[in-house]
């Protein structure tokens, strides 16, 4: 089936007295449709990020992808030169978690009030530091399906400190889906197996695709990128959403 056209817009969340710049990309006829949250890499909402937004939305989905560091360094938007790699770290040390769920719970409260969305449930996908958070955000009772992309520290830590992330995987209430590459240097094997092994242990329905790639695979514009294993995890992605959220 063809992509659905679409509409690209720049829109604020309301969190609070926090404006969150966010974009939205959605079908342009009918409805209505599942919403999607999609979180960035620590290189802000670029253009790959917008891409992936607008792909989801062809498939038949609202998507829309907040700034997750507008706390902190609002419009921020870089590409992966060592330089904007640095600057993006510093700002994911400064993230915690308590703020990004609420800034993704704002988000899917935002997606709610919106005549072409259906109320529930909703699917989040992230990559990088995004699929870490993705991960945490699998925890909000109104995430269905999760794609978690090489989100690294799953297991070591959370952002802000504090318990790391795995501990709360018994808290995820619908599907996840996790997307790693064996050759990550960021990503042990041995966490994927720890992932793994603690998603079987809390009895949450996901699957664990491992490829032979790097870091980033999945990303056009970064030198890590792998074709087939990017390819394969957008089949699986489409998959995942199909089933959960639209029953199909």
């Amino acid at each position: 089936m063809a992509d659905l056209e679409i509409r690209t817009n720049h829109v604020t969340v309301k969190n609070g007295d926090l404006n969150i710049a966010a974009y939205l990309a959605e079908p342009t006829q009918g409805g209505p449709y599942p919403g999607v949250v999609v979180i960035q890499e620590i290189f802000g909402v670029n253009s790959h990020i917008r891409d992936v937004t607008d792909r989801i939305a062809g498939l038949g989905y609202v998507a829309i992808a907040p700034a997750i560091y507008q706390r902190l360094a609002p419009g921020f938007e870089v590409g992966y030169t060592d330089a904007d790699l640095q600057l993006g770290r510093k700002y994911k040390e400064q993230t915690t978690a308590p703020e990004l769920l609420s800034d993704i719970q704002a988000t899917i409260d935002f997606l709610k009030q919106r005549d072409n969305v259906k109320n529930a449930p909703f699917g989040a996908i992230g990559f990088c530091f995004g699929g870490h958070v993705t991960y945490l955000a699998a925890t909000l009772p109104d995430i269905g399906a999760t794609a978690s992309f090489y989100g690294a520290g799953i297991v070591t830590g959370t952002p802000g400190g504090g318990p790391a992330t795995v501990t709360r995987t018994a808290e995820i209430k619908g599907t996840l889906y996790g997307f790693f590459g064996t050759e990550d240097p960021l990503i042990a094997n041995s966490e994927v197996d720890q992932i793994e092994a603690e998603l079987q242990k809390c009895k949450i329905t996901h699957r664990i695709f491992r490829y032979q790639a790097t870091h980033g695979f999945f990303c056009e514009q970064r030198d890590s990128y792998n074709k087939d294993a990017a390819e394969d995890a957008w089949k699986q992605v489409r998959e995942l959403f199909a089933l959960e959220l639209t029953g199909s």
